[in-house]
């Protein structure tokens, strides 16, 4: 009875496309706005850089210092991905199975965990943000531009961890376009606003960062916006704001590998430059700060292909159709693969042309033109772990997704990062990443391998055949 009474909640016209329509014009569907999405916000990001590697005199020690402050930024954001990347597939295998209660429960309840956090995460960084640059491989040169960039950036957390954190609502209810406009609406607010606060106001670094706070304000409001409208099959409301012990713990036991995956980046930030800096000096940071660039131009559009897809493996996966879970997957796996590997191995055939996209530099473009090819090349199968692993979270295999996610970064790389300097020198923290990204992705593919099918036969009991 109580099934029943969860099922004769009629779903949305976006709903039931994730169960009804045709699987590859849906994934172009849901996927298009995602991806353009991503790879707008990796422009506004990259529009950041390349701005700042070209200011005059200064250009590529200020690109450096911005690369310091990447690790705590991806480490803010990382939460984000803890309440997104957990309650949004909660969100849609509940809306899957007719539960519209639920579903807005766990989207509230994300709204509170999001709001608390930003507000510790200011606090606790503002205290310790010069010990954690320097500790992370700031010299007396990089310091005071990586200092003035993360004290403005840090103003604007709240905002962006709204966006961040509750993007993948509107996602999960099969409005991937209304997810696209968010995005699209802070690029163009951050790609206009760039190159008047840098130059023309002459602020540089400190401009990028205004430029970035507001530009993740507008995008917030909207989507905040968009959850509080009363036409949203998935609302924020009021009455459901307040925390519920067991809503949180599911939001983090599933969200707890995303942010892993997120925050290990941070970790591994701050390993590799702090390495960096001590084998090779600010030439080899600045060496990372590119390649890690070109690294984001391969990784995030498969990531805007991921939030679109999710959604309809999620949604499925509650409803018991196991053919489209199936099929979704075979479109997820094929496509995420393919991309990444084509354009991991154009990176490494031209290394040199990808640098001089950021840095105008001869020396740091030669060191990234020797190292490149070396430092990518484990991204040549990486694709495979991408998808096995996206899959895992659609499917609220909370245990499986964790263990992959510290394999990568913790077991993996941060051991190698610190041992292989020793032998190799610096570049042998660039062979880390290679060695890692390559042994997680055979990982990863082997335990997907024989995991799916016994996921799928543990599903609901309605299950297509």
């Amino acid at each position: 009875m109580k099934g029943a009474q969860k099922m004769s909640v009629k779903p949305s016209a976006g709903e039931a496309a994730l169960g009804n329509e045709k699987m590859g014009r849906l994934i172009f569907r849901m996927s298009l706005p995602t991806v353009t999405a991503q790879v707008v916000n990796l422009l506004y990001s990259m529009v950041d850089r390349i701005y700042i590697g070209h200011i005059p005199a200064v250009g590529s020690t200020a690109l450096t210092g911005i690369g310091l402050t990447s690790p705590i930024i991806i480490l803010i954001t990382a939460f984000a991905s803890f309440v997104g990347g957990g309650g949004a597939p909660l969100s849609s295998i509940a809306l899957g199975q007719g539960d519209r209660k639920q579903a807005e429960k766990i989207l509230s309840n994300g709204v509170t965990m999001l709001g608390i956090l930003s507000v510790f995460l200011m606090i606790l960084f503002y205290g310790i943000k010069e010990p954690v640059l320097y500790f992370i491989g700031a010299s007396k040169v990089t310091f005071p531009y990586a200092d003035d960039y993360l004290s403005i950036y840090l103003l604007g957390t709240l905002m962006v961890l709204l966006t961040v954190g509750l993007t993948p609502f509107l996602t999960a209810q099969g409005r991937s376009g209304s997810a696209m406009i968010a995005v699209l609406l802070g690029a163009a607010v951050n790609i206009v606003l760039d190159p008047v606060l840098i130059f023309l106001f002459d602020l540089g670094v400190k401009g990028a960062a205004l430029a970035t706070i507001f530009a993740q304000s507008c995008s917030a409001c909207f989507v905040v916006s968009c959850l509080l409208n009363k036409k949203s099959s998935l609302r924020i409301r009021k009455k459901y704001l307040r925390p519920e012990g067991k809503i949180l713990l599911k939001t983090a036991k599933l969200g707890v590998s995303p942010f892993v995956m997120s925050a290990t980046e941070s970790v591994i930030g701050l390993v590799m430059n702090n390495g960096l800096q001590q084998y090779g000096g600010d030439l080899y940071v600045g060496g990372l700060t590119v390649m890690q660039s070109v690294m984001q131009v391969v990784g995030v559009p498969v990531s805007g292909f991921q939030q679109g897809v999710a959604p309809i493996l999620s949604y499925n996966y509650g409803a018991g159709n196991k053919k489209r879970v199936k099929e979704a997957f075979r479109y997820l796996f094929f496509i995420m693969f393919t991309y990444s590997f084509l354009l991991t191995l154009f990176s490494v055939l031209f290394p040199e042309f990808c640098a001089s996209i950021f840095t105008d530099d001869a020396a740091l473009i030669a060191l990234v033109g020797r190292c490149m090819p070396i430092f990518l090349s484990g991204m040549l199968i990486f694709g495979i772990q991408r998808a096995c692993q996206s899959a895992f979270v659609a499917l609220g295999q909370a245990g499986i997704s964790l263990f992959i996610a510290l394999l990568r970064k913790v077991i993996l790389l941060v051991p190698l990062a610190l041992i292989l300097p020793h032998f190799l020198g610096a570049e042998g923290i660039y062979l880390s990443e290679a060695i890692a990204d390559a042994t997680a992705a055979t990982i990863c593919g082997v335990i997907f391998l024989f995991r799916f099918r016994k996921i799928l036969e543990k599903s609901p009991d309605r299950m297509h055949r």
